[in-house]
């Protein structure tokens, strides 16, 4: 049974929220502040039988930001791979662009129905299983890309490239997997876990910064029109 931190400043909500993943199967521990939620979720004394399995953060609290927790879980050994779905009241791309550089695993915003809630944890639970097998195997390299799983990090040439966590994770799909033509669905399933391609256009800004990151190498992940993309040209070369 998955055990979910909530953290929800509105109790009206929490509580809406919290029964309706109970009766989903999932272990809830609810929260109404960042700090209280912090000292739980990265607890010492908390037994492995405790270890969460995803966090749904709310950015406004009434004693510190969202964001903040989010930093502070990324920055902590115990809970820096946690999965985190961050839910706002705002619907500004500043928020958006927040998000993914400090490593949601996903974000929505308010109002939420409690089926997309419940929809968005299976997704974010089913992606990070995925990795968690793929990182069974910890390196992997395409040509002039390294990708070390441990270390979370990218290299051209030796060089390491500055990527965000989903960048990473895009990229690290396409070395592991090339020259093969890849949908959006697929790309959707394995790396952001969702079903649905009602995001495609996120994976296609998320190509255009990886490319550009790799600078004079961009070419190496193709565009296959009105399929998806393709890393390193077709199997037979």
């Amino acid at each position: 049974m998955p055990y979910l931190l909530l953290l929800e400043e509105d109790a009206e909500i929490r509580t809406t929220l919290e029964q309706r993943l109970q009766s989903e199967g999932f272990r809830v521990r609810a929260f109404a502040s960042g700090r209280e939620a912090l000292k739980f979720i990265v607890h010492p004394s908390l037994g492995q039988q405790d270890r969460m399995d995803a966090a749904v953060l709310d950015l406004t609290l009434p004693d510190m930001d969202g964001l903040e927790v989010l930093r502070i879980i990324r920055q902590d050994a115990l809970t820096r791979d946690l999965p985190v779905l961050l839910i706002t009241g705002k619907n500004e791309e500043i928020d958006r662009v927040l998000a993914q550089d400090l490593w949601a695993d996903d974000y929505a915003s308010k109002p939420l129905s409690s089926r997309e809630l419940v929809a968005r944890i299976r997704a974010i639970l089913r992606r990070a299983a995925f990795l968690n097998k793929e990182q069974r195997l910890n390196h992997f390299a395409f040509g002039p890309i390294s990708v070390d799983f441990p270390a979370h990090l990218a290299k051209l040439r030796g060089v390491p490239i500055d990527l965000t966590r989903r960048e990473f994770e895009l990229l690290a799909y396409f070395v592991q997997n090339p020259r093969r033509v890849h949908s959006r669905e697929k790309i959707l399933h394995q790396v952001w876990g969702l079903e649905f391609l009602g995001e495609s256009r996120t994976i296609d800004a998320h190509v255009r910064r990886v490319r550009a990151k790799l600078g004079e190498e961009s070419g190496l992940i193709e565009t296959i029109v009105g399929v998806g993309y393709r890393m390193g040209g077709p199997e037979n070369q």
